[in-house]
Protein backbone atom coordinates (compact mmCIF):
# COMPACT_ATOMS: atom_id res chain seq x y z
CA UNK A 1 0.00 0.00 0.00
CA UNK A 2 1.47 3.21 -1.01
CA UNK A 3 2.12 6.59 1.51
CA UNK A 4 0.90 9.69 0.55
CA UNK A 5 3.28 12.55 0.58
CA UNK A 6 2.38 15.76 1.10
CA UNK A 7 4.03 19.22 0.24
CA UNK A 8 3.50 22.53 0.99
CA UNK A 9 3.62 25.58 -1.89
CA UNK A 10 3.77 29.10 -1.48
CA UNK A 11 2.53 31.46 -4.95
CA UNK A 12 4.29 35.01 -3.85
CA UNK A 13 2.74 37.74 -6.09
CA UNK A 14 3.18 41.90 -6.77
CA UNK A 15 -0.75 41.18 -5.48
CA UNK A 16 -2.07 38.27 -4.06
CA UNK A 17 0.06 35.67 -2.17
CA UNK A 18 -1.32 32.07 -1.86
CA UNK A 19 -0.47 29.32 0.61
CA UNK A 20 -1.57 25.54 0.02
CA UNK A 21 -0.97 21.81 0.75
CA UNK A 22 -0.70 19.70 -1.73
CA UNK A 23 -1.09 15.42 -1.84
CA UNK A 24 0.95 13.46 -4.75
CA UNK A 25 -0.64 10.64 -6.27
CA UNK A 26 2.10 10.07 -8.82
CA UNK A 27 4.80 11.62 -10.16
CA UNK A 28 2.23 13.10 -13.21
CA UNK A 29 -0.60 13.67 -10.95
CA UNK A 30 -1.51 15.06 -7.49
CA UNK A 31 -4.08 17.72 -5.72
CA UNK A 32 -4.31 20.71 -3.45
CA UNK A 33 -5.84 19.42 -0.31
CA UNK A 34 -6.38 23.42 1.16
CA UNK A 35 -5.37 26.80 0.40
CA UNK A 36 -4.68 29.95 1.68
CA UNK A 37 -5.23 33.46 -0.17
CA UNK A 38 -4.16 36.71 0.76
CA UNK A 39 -3.02 40.16 -0.26
CA UNK A 40 0.73 41.16 -0.72
CA UNK A 41 1.31 43.39 1.74
CA UNK A 42 3.77 44.85 -0.36
CA UNK A 43 3.55 48.68 0.80
CA UNK A 44 4.17 47.63 4.56
CA UNK A 45 7.66 45.93 3.55
CA UNK A 46 9.13 42.79 2.55
CA UNK A 47 9.41 41.44 6.23
CA UNK A 48 5.59 41.93 7.00
CA UNK A 49 5.15 39.87 3.90
CA UNK A 50 7.35 37.49 5.68
CA UNK A 51 5.53 37.44 7.91
CA UNK A 52 2.42 36.84 6.63
CA UNK A 53 3.47 33.86 4.46
CA UNK A 54 4.88 32.00 7.49
CA UNK A 55 2.19 31.95 9.30
CA UNK A 56 -0.17 30.47 6.83
CA UNK A 57 2.83 27.99 6.67
CA UNK A 58 2.58 27.09 10.09
CA UNK A 59 -1.13 26.22 9.98
CA UNK A 60 -0.99 24.38 7.21
CA UNK A 61 2.40 22.30 8.59
CA UNK A 62 0.14 21.64 11.69
CA UNK A 63 -2.08 19.72 9.76
CA UNK A 64 -0.07 18.64 6.72
CA UNK A 65 3.73 18.45 7.84
CA UNK A 66 5.93 16.19 9.97
CA UNK A 67 7.08 13.26 9.36
CA UNK A 68 8.23 11.07 6.27
CA UNK A 69 5.37 11.10 4.06
CA UNK A 70 6.08 15.11 4.15
CA UNK A 71 8.24 16.09 1.25
CA UNK A 72 9.15 19.97 1.91
CA UNK A 73 8.12 23.79 1.79
CA UNK A 74 8.69 25.10 -2.19
CA UNK A 75 8.28 28.79 -2.82
CA UNK A 76 7.81 30.86 -6.08
CA UNK A 77 8.39 34.41 -6.64
CA UNK A 78 8.63 36.93 -8.90
CA UNK A 79 12.61 37.35 -9.99
CA UNK A 80 15.24 38.48 -10.80
CA UNK A 81 16.23 35.91 -7.95
CA UNK A 82 20.02 34.74 -7.44
CA UNK A 83 19.85 30.74 -6.44
CA UNK A 84 20.32 28.75 -4.73
CA UNK A 85 20.27 31.15 -1.93
CA UNK A 86 17.16 32.30 -2.76
CA UNK A 87 17.96 36.34 -2.93
CA UNK A 88 15.64 38.38 -4.97
CA UNK A 89 17.28 41.31 -6.84
CA UNK A 90 15.44 44.49 -7.86
CA UNK A 91 12.62 42.40 -8.91
CA UNK A 92 10.13 45.32 -10.94
CA UNK A 93 7.07 43.71 -9.45
CA UNK A 94 7.90 43.80 -5.58
CA UNK A 95 9.84 47.04 -4.96
CA UNK A 96 11.81 47.68 -2.11
CA UNK A 97 12.39 43.45 -2.02
CA UNK A 98 16.09 44.37 -3.75
CA UNK A 99 18.53 41.80 -1.81
CA UNK A 100 16.12 40.46 0.61
CA UNK A 101 17.03 36.88 1.58
CA UNK A 102 13.49 35.25 1.03
CA UNK A 103 14.64 31.93 1.37
CA UNK A 104 16.41 32.87 4.78
CA UNK A 105 13.38 34.73 5.72
CA UNK A 106 11.19 31.87 5.43
CA UNK A 107 12.82 29.29 6.82
CA UNK A 108 13.73 31.13 10.18
CA UNK A 109 10.17 31.95 10.69
CA UNK A 110 8.92 28.45 10.07
CA UNK A 111 11.72 26.06 11.63
CA UNK A 112 12.22 23.81 8.33
CA UNK A 113 14.81 24.28 4.87
CA UNK A 114 12.79 26.20 2.24
CA UNK A 115 13.63 25.76 -1.41
CA UNK A 116 12.79 29.18 -3.45
CA UNK A 117 12.25 29.11 -7.27
CA UNK A 118 10.89 31.72 -9.89
CA UNK A 119 7.77 31.98 -10.44
CA UNK A 120 7.50 31.38 -13.78
CA UNK A 121 10.01 28.82 -13.61
CA UNK A 122 7.51 26.84 -11.59
CA UNK A 123 4.41 27.55 -13.74
CA UNK A 124 6.72 25.76 -16.10
CA UNK A 125 7.48 22.74 -14.40
CA UNK A 126 3.41 22.66 -13.51
CA UNK A 127 2.58 22.95 -17.41
CA UNK A 128 5.24 20.29 -17.60
CA UNK A 129 4.30 17.57 -15.32
CA UNK A 130 0.31 17.96 -15.20
CA UNK A 131 -0.22 20.14 -18.17
CA UNK A 132 0.89 21.00 -21.79
CA UNK A 133 4.20 18.99 -21.66
CA UNK A 134 1.91 15.98 -20.44
CA UNK A 135 -0.77 16.62 -23.25
CA UNK A 136 2.04 17.28 -26.08
CA UNK A 137 4.64 14.49 -24.39
CA UNK A 138 7.44 17.44 -24.55
CA UNK A 139 10.69 16.66 -22.82
CA UNK A 140 10.89 20.57 -22.70
CA UNK A 141 9.01 23.88 -23.02
CA UNK A 142 9.26 27.73 -23.17
CA UNK A 143 6.23 28.91 -21.13
CA UNK A 144 5.65 32.94 -21.17
CA UNK A 145 3.02 33.79 -18.05
CA UNK A 146 1.38 36.75 -18.86
CA UNK A 147 -0.11 38.73 -15.17
CA UNK A 148 1.00 41.52 -13.32
CA UNK A 149 4.28 41.34 -15.38
CA UNK A 150 5.87 38.86 -18.68
CA UNK A 151 7.31 35.81 -16.60
CA UNK A 152 9.49 33.19 -18.53
CA UNK A 153 10.37 29.68 -17.54
CA UNK A 154 12.55 26.86 -19.11
CA UNK A 155 12.33 23.30 -19.14
CA UNK A 156 15.61 21.80 -21.04
CA UNK A 157 14.93 18.06 -21.10
CA UNK A 158 12.40 17.48 -17.38
CA UNK A 159 14.54 19.81 -15.61
CA UNK A 160 14.84 23.96 -14.38
CA UNK A 161 16.66 25.75 -16.52
CA UNK A 162 18.23 28.75 -14.40
CA UNK A 163 21.43 29.74 -15.88
CA UNK A 164 24.55 29.92 -13.98
CA UNK A 165 22.97 32.42 -11.27
CA UNK A 166 19.66 31.35 -10.92
CA UNK A 167 18.17 34.60 -13.13
CA UNK A 168 17.61 32.30 -16.78
CA UNK A 169 14.31 32.97 -18.12
CA UNK A 170 13.73 36.75 -18.28
CA UNK A 171 12.50 36.90 -22.11
CA UNK A 172 10.20 39.47 -20.38
CA UNK A 173 12.61 42.17 -20.36
CA UNK A 174 13.81 41.13 -23.86
CA UNK A 175 13.01 44.24 -26.14
CA UNK A 176 10.61 44.53 -28.34
CA UNK A 177 10.53 47.80 -29.34
CA UNK A 178 14.21 49.38 -29.02
CA UNK A 179 12.47 52.91 -28.85
CA UNK A 180 9.78 51.75 -26.31
CA UNK A 181 8.66 53.04 -23.03
CA UNK A 182 10.94 53.11 -20.49
CA UNK A 183 11.24 49.84 -18.05
CA UNK A 184 11.43 49.60 -14.32
CA UNK A 185 14.37 47.18 -15.01
CA UNK A 186 16.38 50.05 -16.57
CA UNK A 187 15.84 48.98 -20.24
CA UNK A 188 13.52 50.08 -22.84
CA UNK A 189 10.51 48.67 -24.97
CA UNK A 190 10.57 45.44 -22.89
CA UNK A 191 7.89 42.62 -23.54
CA UNK A 192 6.81 43.14 -20.25
CA UNK A 193 5.27 46.66 -21.03
CA UNK A 194 3.59 45.41 -23.94
CA UNK A 195 1.78 41.89 -23.15
CA UNK A 196 1.04 42.10 -19.57
CA UNK A 197 -2.14 43.06 -17.61
CA UNK A 198 -0.33 47.11 -16.70
CA UNK A 199 0.69 46.86 -20.18
CA UNK A 200 -2.91 46.59 -21.85
CA UNK A 201 -3.79 48.90 -18.92
CA UNK A 202 -1.09 51.58 -19.82
CA UNK A 203 -1.68 51.06 -23.79
CA UNK A 204 -5.83 51.55 -23.38
CA UNK A 205 -5.26 54.49 -21.27
CA UNK A 206 -2.61 56.59 -23.62
CA UNK A 207 -5.16 56.16 -26.78
CA UNK A 208 -8.54 56.46 -25.14
CA UNK A 209 -9.18 60.86 -26.20
CA UNK A 210 -9.89 63.08 -23.37
CA UNK A 211 -13.65 63.22 -21.78
CA UNK A 212 -15.79 65.67 -24.69
CA UNK A 213 -17.45 67.16 -21.17
CA UNK A 214 -14.43 67.87 -18.64
CA UNK A 215 -10.81 67.63 -20.86
CA UNK A 216 -9.82 65.12 -18.37
CA UNK A 217 -8.81 61.29 -19.69
CA UNK A 218 -10.58 58.48 -18.94
CA UNK A 219 -10.64 56.42 -15.81
CA UNK A 220 -7.95 53.36 -16.23
CA UNK A 221 -9.99 50.24 -16.81
CA UNK A 222 -8.57 46.80 -15.73
CA UNK A 223 -7.18 44.73 -18.71
CA UNK A 224 -10.07 42.29 -18.12
CA UNK A 225 -12.65 45.18 -19.06
CA UNK A 226 -10.58 46.15 -21.75
CA UNK A 227 -10.67 42.69 -22.97
CA UNK A 228 -13.97 42.63 -22.88
CA UNK A 229 -14.39 45.64 -25.12
CA UNK A 230 -12.20 44.24 -27.92
CA UNK A 231 -14.49 41.48 -27.96
CA UNK A 232 -17.08 43.86 -28.00
CA UNK A 233 -15.60 45.55 -30.91
CA UNK A 234 -14.07 48.62 -29.23
CA UNK A 235 -11.67 49.95 -32.28
CA UNK A 236 -8.82 51.36 -29.37
CA UNK A 237 -9.37 47.77 -27.20
CA UNK A 238 -8.61 46.08 -30.25
CA UNK A 239 -5.79 48.02 -31.27
CA UNK A 240 -4.20 47.20 -27.62
CA UNK A 241 -4.41 43.42 -28.17
CA UNK A 242 -2.96 43.97 -31.58
CA UNK A 243 0.14 45.40 -30.08
CA UNK A 244 0.31 42.55 -27.35
CA UNK A 245 -0.27 40.03 -30.48
CA UNK A 246 3.05 41.67 -32.51
CA UNK A 247 4.90 42.05 -29.66
CA UNK A 248 4.30 38.53 -28.58
CA UNK A 249 4.99 37.22 -31.59
CA UNK A 250 8.48 39.13 -31.98
CA UNK A 251 9.22 37.88 -28.32
CA UNK A 252 8.57 34.21 -29.21
CA UNK A 253 10.47 34.55 -32.41
CA UNK A 254 13.70 34.87 -30.87
CA UNK A 255 13.17 32.31 -28.39
CA UNK A 256 11.81 30.18 -31.05
CA UNK A 257 15.25 30.51 -33.01
CA UNK A 258 17.50 30.30 -29.88
CA UNK A 259 16.03 27.06 -28.55
CA UNK A 260 14.12 25.19 -30.66
CA UNK A 261 11.93 23.35 -28.39
CA UNK A 262 9.04 21.91 -29.76
CA UNK A 263 6.43 23.46 -27.15
CA UNK A 264 5.87 27.22 -26.19
CA UNK A 265 3.25 27.40 -23.57
CA UNK A 266 1.63 30.87 -23.01
CA UNK A 267 -0.43 31.53 -19.73
CA UNK A 268 -1.35 33.56 -16.91
CA UNK A 269 -4.33 35.84 -16.47
CA UNK A 270 -3.83 37.68 -19.65
CA UNK A 271 -4.47 34.13 -21.49
CA UNK A 272 -7.93 34.34 -20.92
CA UNK A 273 -8.15 36.98 -23.77
CA UNK A 274 -6.05 34.48 -26.21
CA UNK A 275 -8.70 34.88 -29.45
CA UNK A 276 -7.77 38.54 -28.87
CA UNK A 277 -4.30 38.27 -29.74
CA UNK A 278 -3.51 35.26 -30.90
CA UNK A 279 -3.77 35.24 -34.47
CA UNK A 280 -1.64 38.77 -34.85
CA UNK A 281 0.83 36.78 -32.26
CA UNK A 282 1.10 33.58 -35.05
CA UNK A 283 1.35 35.89 -37.74
CA UNK A 284 4.45 37.76 -36.60
CA UNK A 285 5.78 34.90 -35.31
CA UNK A 286 5.83 33.13 -38.77
CA UNK A 287 7.28 36.70 -40.48
CA UNK A 288 10.06 36.84 -37.65
CA UNK A 289 11.23 32.79 -36.99
CA UNK A 290 12.37 30.87 -40.18
CA UNK A 291 12.82 28.23 -37.35
CA UNK A 292 9.03 28.21 -36.78
CA UNK A 293 8.75 28.15 -40.40
CA UNK A 294 10.86 25.25 -41.01
CA UNK A 295 9.02 23.31 -37.96
CA UNK A 296 5.30 24.54 -38.02
CA UNK A 297 2.88 22.33 -37.89
CA UNK A 298 0.04 21.88 -40.51
CA UNK A 299 -3.67 22.09 -39.31
CA UNK A 300 -3.89 18.21 -38.86
CA UNK A 301 -0.54 17.95 -37.04
CA UNK A 302 -1.78 20.67 -34.03
CA UNK A 303 -5.06 18.80 -34.35
CA UNK A 304 -3.07 15.38 -33.28
CA UNK A 305 -0.59 16.91 -31.36
CA UNK A 306 2.44 15.71 -33.89
CA UNK A 307 6.07 15.02 -32.59
CA UNK A 308 9.02 16.78 -33.90
CA UNK A 309 7.07 20.13 -34.81
CA UNK A 310 6.87 23.51 -32.99
CA UNK A 311 3.49 23.71 -31.22
CA UNK A 312 2.38 27.09 -29.72
CA UNK A 313 -0.02 26.56 -27.36
CA UNK A 314 -2.44 27.79 -24.56
CA UNK A 315 -1.32 26.88 -20.82
CA UNK A 316 -3.91 24.24 -19.43
CA UNK A 317 -3.77 24.83 -15.54
CA UNK A 318 -4.67 28.33 -15.67
CA UNK A 319 -4.34 30.47 -12.62
CA UNK A 320 -2.88 27.09 -10.84
CA UNK A 321 -0.19 26.73 -12.51
CA UNK A 322 2.18 29.11 -9.93
CA UNK A 323 0.70 27.36 -7.17
CA UNK A 324 1.14 24.22 -8.29
CA UNK A 325 4.55 24.25 -9.28
CA UNK A 326 5.65 25.64 -5.56
CA UNK A 327 3.87 22.57 -4.70
CA UNK A 328 5.94 20.36 -7.08
CA UNK A 329 9.43 21.55 -5.83
CA UNK A 330 10.07 20.02 -2.94
CA UNK A 331 9.07 16.31 -5.08
CA UNK A 332 12.09 17.66 -7.61
CA UNK A 333 14.61 19.51 -5.27
CA UNK A 334 13.67 18.04 -2.34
Amino acid sequence: MSVERYSIGVDLGGTNLRIAAYREKSIADGEIVESIGLPTRVAAGSDAVADDMSKAILQLLGKFGGGENFAGLGVGTPGPLELPDGILRNPPNLPGFDGYNLSEAVASRVGMPVIVESDANLAALAEFRLGSGKTYAASSLCMLTLGTGVGNGIILDGKVWNGFSGMGGEAGHNTVDPEGEPCPCGSRGCLELYASATGVQRMAHALRAPSATDGEASPILSARHIAESASAGDPTSLRVFERVGTSLGIGLGALVNTLNLELYVIGGGMSAAWDLFAPRMMDELRMRSYVYRLNAPTEDESRTRALRKTHVVRAELGSDAGILGACLLPFVQG
